[in-house]
């Protein structure tokens, strides 16, 4: 599937995925995007939560799943939001966007890419949760492999080992968290929101979202703002996109990506982000997304870090 906002156990592709779907060439015709399930009766799940500032570095030896939960753990936190930049992987391992073989999924996943001397990471964002008991990260980035394209996708957190420091920074919530579930209506394990809402007026505040496909990306974080009068504030996420459209750059036609937000900003209530993205055949775009105009494909998962109006 769209490996894009997607967090269904892509650390096992390596095993599960047929060889024949991995090696089978590409369609050039666009593919509708009609998931196989219901639609889900709640299009954006929130959850406000207080909001913990954490720093720190992955260390060398360390999986991309064991640094941040280290982190996380460290700082009192179940889950959140990370961002990172610099240092390196060896080895690396990602899978990117790629069109379905059957009508069980709108979308798939790519065969796994190893880049044979790793890759320097130039920016990713991980949303830091748990799945069936266990620590689980979504991680998407971009990165520099020597040439090794594409640059950009789903890196595999359980099997990607820091080679050289990773700075990190990130918003941990002290009790709510991202939690991977079964979803009915596109046939994924996906992450959910999970634990409480908490307003401690001693910790910085925001919003958890999941947003689901079909929303608008803009729209359903404005919506989800409004509904908690939050008019100012950093956005924080990635997911899935049909076909990103933006303002200063050419639009992917493809309608199967994998999106990063690069810098999000919440102002008077309309959210102004710019986002990088990769469709099924390693193209990439970047810039600043225009509103109304990008559908979430599988799903988004998001923290709005409120600021004083």
């Amino acid at each position: 599937m769209t490996d894009i906002a997607i967090t269904d156990a892509p650390e096992r592709l390596s095993a599960d995925l047929p060889e024949a779907r991995a090696n089978s060439p590409l369609p050039r015709t666009p593919h509708p995007i009609r998931h196989p399930g219901p639609a889900a009766a709640e299009r954006i799940e929130v959850l406000r939560t207080g909001l913990i500032p954490l720093s720190g570095t992955l260390q060398p030896g360390e999986t991309l799943t064991d640094g941040l939960h280290r982190i996380f753990a460290a700082g009192g936190c179940k889950g959140g939001v990370a961002r990172m930049e610099g240092g390196s992987f060896q080895p690396f391992l990602f899978v990117g966007p790629s069109f379905p073989s059957d009508d069980t999924h709108a979308a798939w996943y790519s065969e796994t890419r190893t880049p044979p001397k790793g890759a320097r990471i130039i920016c990713a964002t991980a949303t830091v949760g748990w799945r069936e008991g266990l620590p689980f990260v979504h991680c998407h980035g971009r990165w520099d492999a020597e040439g090794n394209l594409p640059a950009m996708g789903h890196m595999l957190p359980t099997e990607c080992v820091v080679a050289q420091p990773i700075r990190i920074s990130a918003f941990g919530c002290p009790s709510a968290w991202f939690e991977g579930q079964p979803d009915a209506e596109t046939n994924f394990t996906l992450y959910t929101l999970a634990g409480r809402a908490h307003d401690d007026e001693s910790q910085a505040m925001g919003l958890l979202l999941r947003i689901r496909p079909h929303e608008d990306l803009s729209h359903a974080i404005e919506a989800a703002c409004r509904t908690h009068n939050i008019t100012r504030g950093r956005i924080i996420g990635l997911g899935s996109v049909i076909s990103p459209d933006f303002v200063d750059a050419p639009r992917i036609t493809c309608p199967i990506t994998e999106i990063a937000i690069e810098d999000g900003r919440l102002e008077h209530g309309i959210a102004h982000i710019q986002m990088s993205a990769v469709d099924v055949y390693g193209t990439m775009g970047m810039g600043q997304i225009r509103r109304g105009t990008n559908p979430v494909c599988v799903t988004a998962e998001l923290l709005v870090v409120a600021e004083p109006a």
